[in-house]
C-alpha cells in the first residue's frame, strides 16, 4: 500500500499527456457540457503485485450530478501466503503456488459529483458505486523439476533430466530440486473457470484543464465472493480448503487517462 500514496504525484505528469491526446483547440471545462466519458488506466491493489491489472470505464452523463457507467477490469489475484524462493540455478519460484488466478470484472454502476472543480483549475471529486460478476480463470503454475539421479551431495549420477510440470506439493516435495519456474502460459490449455460476484465503492479525484481530456485517480474498496473456492496455493499435508478462500476483499487505486465528448 505504501506505493499508492506516491502515485498521487503522477497527476501532474498525466494531465499534460491527456491534453496532448486531444485536439489543440479544446475549450475550458466550465460546465458538464460533455455527455460521455471514456477512461483507461492501471490498477494497483492489495491482492495483486506491483501492478495489479488494467481497466477501462465508459460513463454517460444523466444530469449535472449523476452519471451511469460500465467498466471492465482485468487483474491477477494473488494469495497473501505466496512466498518467492530462490531456485538452485539462480532464478526463483513461488513456493506452494498451484495456480495463477486472473479475474475479469465487468461492473455496472452510478457516479455522483461530490465537488465540482473550477472551470480551469482544481480537482473534481466523484463518488462511485458499482457491482457485477467476477469471472476467475485458474491456470496451473508450472515449474522445471530436476529428476536427474544424484548422490547425497546432489552430484549428478546420470544424464540431466529436467521436466516442465504443473506444481504438485506431493510430487515436488524437495524444493532443492526445483530448477526454475516455467514460462507464464505453460498451462494455458488447462484453464478452469470460477464464477463469482463483486461490489465496489470508490472516490475519484479528477483533474483536467480541457473539456475533452481528463486525468485522475480512483481509490476505493472491492468485495468479491466466489461460488466455488479458487485453489491458488497447495501445501504438503495441509487441506487446500483451509488455506484458500471464497471471499476476497481488497483496497485498490487506479491511475487513469481519458477523453470526453
Amino acid at each position: 500500500m505504501r506505493h499508492f500514496f506516491s502515485l498521487a504525484g503522477l497527476l501532474a505528469l498525466l494531465s499534460p499527456l491527456a491534453a496532448q491526446a486531444q485536439s489543440a483547440g479544446s475549450a475550458p471545462n466550465d460546465d458538464p457540457s460533455y455527455r460521455k466519458e471514456f477512461v483507461y488506466g492501471l490498477n494497483f491493489n492489495t491482492r495483486g503485485g506491483l501492478i495489479g491489472g488494467v481497466s477501462v470505464r465508459s460513463s454517460k452523463v444523466l444530469n449535472e450530478k449523476w452519471s451511469r457507467y460500465w467498466s471492465i477490469e482485468g487483474v491477477e489475484v494473488k494469495h497473501p501466503k505466496e512466498r518467492r524462493l530462490p531456485s538452485y540455478n539462480g532464478s526463483s519460484f513461488v513456493r506452494d503456488k498451484a495456480n495463477y488466478m486472473f479475474v475479469l470484472r465487468p461492473t455496472f454502476g452510478a457516479q455522483r459529483v461530490i465537488f465540482r472543480k473550477a472551470p480551469e483549475s482544481g480537482v473534481q471529486i466523484n463518488g462511485l458505486f458499482g457491482a457485477g460478476p467476477s469471472i476467475g480463470l485458474l491456470m496451473p503454475y508450472y515449474v522445471y523439476y530436476d529428476y536427474t539421479p544424484r548422490d547425497s551431495n546432489y552430484n549428478a549420477l546420470g544424464p540431466e533430466d529436467i521436466r516442465s510440470e504443473a506444481y504438485d506439493p506431493q510430487k515436488h516435495s524437495n524444493l532443492n530440486l526445483i530448477f526454475d519456474r516455467a514460462p507464464l502460459f505453460s498451462g494455458i490449455n488447462e484453464l478452469k473457470p470460477r464464477v463469482g460476484a463483486h461490489v465496489r465503492g470508490a472516490l475519484s479525484f479528477e483533474y483536467g484543464r480541457y473539456r475533452d481530456a481528463v486525468a485522475g485517480i480512483e481509490t476505493g474498496f472491492l468485495l468479491e465472493l466466489y461460488t466455488k473456492r479458487p485453489i491458488i496455493i497447495r501445501s504438503l499435508n495441509v487441506d487446500e480448503n483451509s488455506i484458500n478462500n471464497r471471499f476476497y476483499p481488497s483496497v485498490y487505486l487506479t491511475v487513469y487517462l481519458g477523453s470526453r465528448s
